[in-house]
């Protein structure tokens, strides 16, 4: 059992251990949570651990558990998700594989137990109460009004995506079998208890998801059991399972996960293409035919060589460039993200209001976190020599009820392309607190009425 620590008056925690266990009384702290902004929300999900101790000591690094004595808290985290609100979600049509899962894991291994079609709650309750089985439910926060507020934050404070999955396990049961995720994991318990076992990573910063056998992961580094209002915080890579103790009552838990395909290697494959892309306009050999037949046989030394001395070309092209262009991620990010958190039929999103902007008026950014401003080439196919373009694309429009869900089909990018000559009023206004729009740094005043016009129809300015 790892070693407990009490916060210290000036915030910080003593007795650092393999998995800090910091346990926190209910008095002098807050029982919620801070919606303020991206970074307050995660302040006060980690509370009482900083944010710089977190990211210094924690994140990607060793386990973190949480365990506090906060009966408001706790009232707070079963109301993000209970067992009994299966019932209203089953009639809104769920279905087996794509939104529900059930399962329990025996002797060592994960047994499915899913029917075909449409879950019915009666069924679910059946084998939940005679199977001891598992149910598993996939991003409740398409429905769950708080935990779309929690996620969105957080996805504004990562800047990647964030995903959940509730699961609620009947007493004496277990769902599923020693495993380690390609995210990075934070448990927050709703109801019951939950004994959970950590073990040493086999793969660091894993980059998928692994069954790991029980002969080969040894005894657990960490044991605790979590209560409502609890959190736990641990790494990609680290192996874990958990069950709920015998002769209680169900334990429902949401874990939320971020970071996944989010490493400096992705970002390298990310960036690379367009380097090389600029890179070749300039280099003759690059552009170069590579040796005849180097696709139908084994590289060869020389070939090896020559890729080597292009790589440490593009390593000095790199150090002088000011921006990146990213082609994928940063898009893919803003397509699939949630759509900003809010109360009423969201027309504040899609309909543009208030004043219509002119010369005269004095503009300022609205969603920031939600809007993605980048440069790349310019995407329209009939263009047989692409020139370099200003994207903007927003996650206004997105649909929450298909976050996470893989549903490619459904999915388009919302947002406007510039000239390249915009970049420069484009960061005006995204650097400033307000900006006069006769103030952009465009060469005619049909431009700057124009730039500024379009912002605002697609909802992502407004006239101060």
């Amino acid at each position: 059992m790892p070693k407990k620590a009490k916060p210290s008056g000036n915030g910080k925690e003593e007795g650092s251990v393999p998995c800090k266990q910091v346990k926190v009384e209910a008095a002098g702290r807050l029982s919620t949570l801070n919606f303020d902004s991206p970074g307050g929300l995660f302040e006060s999900l980690i509370s009482p651990i900083k944010t710089e101790t977190f990211f210094k000591e924690f994140w990607e690094q060793k386990p973190l558990l949480i365990q506090r004595d906060d009966p408001a808290l706790a009232t707070y985290y079963q109301s993000l998700f209970r067992l009994t609100d299966l019932k209203s979600l089953c009639s809104r049509g769920m279905y087996y594989g794509r939104d529900v899962n059930v399962c329990r894991c025996v002797n060592g291994k994960k047994k499915v137990l899913n029917k075909d079609g449409k879950a019915h709650f009666l069924q679910l309750r059946k084998d939940f109460d005679q199977k001891r089985a598992t149910i598993q439910f996939h991003q409740p926060q398409r429905f769950k009004d708080e935990l779309w507020r929690i996620q969105e934050k957080l996805e504004c404070y990562f800047g990647s995506l964030v995903g959940s999955n509730v699961y609620i396990t009947p007493a004496g049961s277990q769902g599923l079998p020693p495993h380690y995720d390609d995210v990075e994991v934070f448990i927050l318990q709703l109801e019951g208890e939950k004994h959970w076992r950590l073990y040493d990573p086999t793969v660091s910063l894993a980059r998928q998801y692994s069954v790991e056998a029980e002969d080969r992961i040894g005894r657990p580094a960490h044991e605790f059991t979590l209560k409502p209002g609890d959190l736990l915080y641990f790494p990609r890579g680290t192996i874990h399972q958990a069950d709920t103790p015998p002769g209680l009552a169900h334990s429902t838990h949401v874990t939320i996960s971020t970071y996944q395909n989010n490493s400096w290697g992705d970002f390298l494959l990310d960036t690379i293409s367009g380097l090389v892309f600029d890179t070749a306009k300039e280099d003759v050999a690059l552009r170069a035919g590579i040796p005849r037949q180097l696709l139908l046989v084994e590289t060869t030394t020389v070939a090896t060589r020559q890729l080597s001395g292009f790589l440490r070309t593009l390593a000095d092209r790199l150090e002088g460039t000011k921006e990146l262009l990213s082609s994928d991620m940063k898009k893919d990010f803003v397509m699939h993200r949630l759509p900003p958190y809010y109360v009423g039929d969201g027309t504040e999103l899609s309909t543009p209001g208030g004043k219509l902007p002119r010369l005269d008026s004095i503009v300022r950014l609205q969603f920031k976190d939600h809007i993605v401003l980048t440069v790349g080439p310019d995407q329209d196919p009939s263009d047989e020599a692409p020139e370099k373009m200003v994207y903007i694309y927003h996650s206004l429009k997105n649909r929450r009820e298909t976050h996470m869900m893989g549903n490619e089909e459904e999915t388009e990018s919302h947002g406007l392309r510039f000239p390249l000559s915009h970049l420069d009023a484009l960061k005006q206004i995204w650097n400033s607190s307000a900006i006069s729009v006769k103030d952009l740094k465009l060469t005619t005043d049909e431009e700057k009425e124009s730039l500024v016009l379009s912002l605002w129809t697609e909802c992502l300015i407004q006239v101060v």
